[in-house]
């Protein structure tokens, strides 16, 4: 079943989870499951969508990865055709 709150995640993975992590695990899980996927799939799925913006402490928590400074996000124009 669809977990649609953070209180219904499971407890060793919550514990994992911090500061706004959780929020893009339950996005990216519920909607991994709203499409079909199994639990495990799922699971991957959120697991790979905390991994794009947060790091793994030593204490085993998920922490924000510092911003990159040169990066921005404009779009480029090319000169067309």
């Amino acid at each position: 079943m669809p977990q649609k709150q953070v209180q219904d995640l499971p407890s060793e993975v919550k514990e994992q989870l911090a500061d706004g992590s959780e929020q893009i695990f339950l996005a990216a899980l519920s909607s991994a499951q709203d499409n079909g996927m199994d639990e495990q799939a799922a699971m991957n799925v959120a697991w790979n969508s905390v991994k794009e913006y947060y790091d793994q402490g030593s204490d085993g928590k998920w922490h924000r990865k510092p911003e990159e400074k040169n990066i921005h996000h404009k779009a480029v124009q090319s000169g067309g055709n």
